[in-house]
């Protein structure tokens, strides 16, 4: 348990450091850095019981079936008890900052096979190292930021392992890439069904926003959406937000359908929003969904 053992090293610190803020401090972003870590936790909560479900229900022999050896699906089990492993940190750091951690929520993976279970599962991956960028600029103890930074790296290796086990590229593109604590939770919400008393962060998902053909796309295809939102019902310009490493491209969005933007690669978000140059909370009007690319 050395990562537990860092971070609880790293909180103990905050106290002996004259003028050092606190990890309960609230932040520019509307989160301490306790809810932070609460958010991490739910997250970290949804990797674990998807591994443990899906292994639960898809015996080895599915993987192989796949085209994989024992020894990749080895690692995947390997992936699943990291992740318990992260809860268990999670939980721990929480504890020891005063505040109890949430719990898991009950959830729905729509498993159907070994081969929907690794191409989620890539996506969760995905979603999940964005999860950590995203929240960074908003953690006030660098130590802390130290610490969950040694997480990161691991979900990152959890990727690349996943994406090499899809004869996808290993490595799409030269950045990760980060996204807000209201896009992230948007995608998680996809599958949780219902969350105990006491474990509602209390963030607001953005509307559901579908990508109906999802399936081998490139630069210029014709992306068909389906949007809870009904964001053009509403008058006024829409776009379509594309946002990958390199930062964030904006396509016209119009009777449901936008053109992927070219210089895109790998797990993709994908959002509607009322403005063509920046993408922030005020403008998304529904999503992200994830497009994969490459």
């Amino acid at each position: 348990m050395k990562g537990l053992q860092i971070i609880a090293s790293a909180v103990a610190g905050l106290a002996l450091v004259s003028g050092a803020p606190t990890p309960e401090k609230r932040q520019s972003g509307g989160l301490t850095d306790v809810q932070i870590l609460q958010f991490a936790l739910t997250l970290e909560h949804l990797e674990s019981t998807f591994y443990s479900q899906g292994f639960q229900k898809f015996p080895a022999g599915d993987f192989i079936a796949l085209g994989l050896e024992q020894s990749d699906v080895d690692a995947l089990q390997q992936i699943g008890q990291t992740e318990a492993t992260h809860v268990t940190v999670l939980q721990g750091v929480i504890k020891k900052l005063g505040a109890t951690p949430v719990e898991p929520c009950t959830y729905n993976f729509g498993f159907t096979n070994a081969a929907g279970m690794v191409a989620t599962a890539r996506i969760l991956e995905a979603v999940g190292i964005s999860a950590y960028i995203g929240a960074a600029p908003l953690i006030d103890s660098a130590d802390i930021l130290t610490a969950a930074a040694t997480i990161v790296t691991v979900e990152a290796r959890h990727q690349t392992f996943i994406r090499i086990a899809s004869g996808a590229l290993p490595v799409p593109d030269a950045f990760d890439t980060p996204l807000g604590v209201r896009g992230v939770f948007t995608l998680a919400a996809a599958f949780i069904q219902s969350c105990p008393s006491g474990s509602d962060l209390g963030i607001a998902p953005f509307p559901a926003l579908q990508i109906n053909n999802n399936v081998n796309i490139t630069a210029g295809t014709t992306l068909t959406l389906q949007d809870s939102s009904q964001a053009q019902a509403l008058g006024g310009s829409v776009f379509c937000a594309f946002t990958g490493g390199q930062g964030t491209s904006f396509a016209p969005f119009s009777q449901g359908q936008c053109t992927v933007p070219d210089k895109l690669a790998g797990e993709v978000y994908v959002s509607l929003s009322k403005s063509g140059t920046e993408l922030t909370d005020d403008q998304v009007l529904a999503g992200p969904s994830v497009l994969e690319l490459s």
